[in-house]
């Protein structure tokens, strides 16, 4: 298949890998340089995104968030600009699932196809090709696209109409942030109150407390490891879509604003591009204290 790719950051860049190991062609377009990896690799970087468009029969996007997608679907020399009929746009963006209803319907306004397919899984899951993903969209556009998903991802749903996939995005973000909290806490307090916060979290992975978030960024917590595989300014976005929904769906969300103000609090200590599970670090300044100070 000829597939473009645009955005190739974190997440991106080993996604837009796995296609081309995959045996397709690539057409990559990036706000920085396109990887040389990739290039070597068979990518085809391209000048803009029209011209992603004009090459490819699929175009996905990877990127921060829901004005970034906009722009380069509908700004000057946009995905728009060069789409042609039949191509199918996949936006595997974490964004607005009301923005992406509109985009859709002026992309299929333009004779296209739009699935909006948001990832989890960090870094580690686009580096392993394990990524869950959640896909909205017509069953018939998600059947075309599955083969990708497949080389990206190892858990793929479709969750249903366009839309949906954010959805489903918002409310494992949620899930996430009040997990990280809960793990923060615990470790937080098994230290202050003088136990080996490592050999805690070792007793309890065994138990109904386990999950991927104790297992993963609890060890995190304790090795104090917080460089990004998913950026703390990044969950505030989705937070924020979160907290935004709920106010349209007359809905309290309360642990999810509490999961916001934390990542304030690191925000306001510079820590807007630290990983999330370094939400335990505002508990810390809090409490005067480390997770595995002696």
């Amino acid at each position: 298949m000829n597939i473009g790719f645009i955005g190739l950051g974190i997440m991106g860049a080993p996604m837009a890998g796995h296609l081309i190991a995959a045996g397709h062609s690539l057409f990559l377009k990036s706000r920085r340089a396109v990887p040389e990896a990739l290039v070597a690799a068979g990518g085809t970087p391209c000048a803009t995104a029209a011209e992603v468009a004009e090459r490819a029969d699929v175009v996905i996007l990877m990127l921060p968030d829901t004005p970034d997608v906009e722009t380069v679907l509908f700004g000057a020399d946009g995905v728009a600009a060069g789409l042609r009929s039949g191509t199918t746009v996949i936006d595997m963006s974490s964004i607005s699932p009301i923005a992406t209803k509109d985009f859709a319907a002026r992309i299929r306004e333009r004779g296209g196809a739009y699935l909006d397919a948001p990832v989890s899984g960090g870094e580690v899951g686009a580096k392993n090709a394990a990524l869950s993903i959640m896909v909205g969209g017509d069953e018939a556009d998600f059947g075309r696209a599955q083969p990708l998903f497949a080389a990206m991802g190892k858990t793929v749903t479709h969750v249903g109409p366009v839309g949906s996939g954010q959805v489903a995005k918002v409310a494992n973000q949620i899930i996430v942030a009040l997990t990280i909290e809960a793990v923060a806490e615990g470790l937080l307090f098994a230290s202050k109150a003088g136990a080996d916060p490592a050999k805690v979290r070792e007793a309890i992975t065994g138990g109904l407390a386990t999950s991927r978030i104790l297992e993963l960024h609890g060890k995190r917590m304790i090795d104090r490891t917080f460089d990004p595989g998913f950026r703390i300014g990044l969950h505030q976005k989705d937070l924020n879509l979160a907290l935004e929904g709920a106010r349209a769906l007359g809905l309290s969300l309360p642990a999810t604003a509490l999961a916001q103000q934390l990542f304030s609090a690191c925000v306001a200590n510079g820590g807007a591009a630290w990983d999330h599970s370094a939400m335990v670090r505002a508990l810390e300044i809090m409490a005067n204290h480390e997770v595995g100070a002696a």
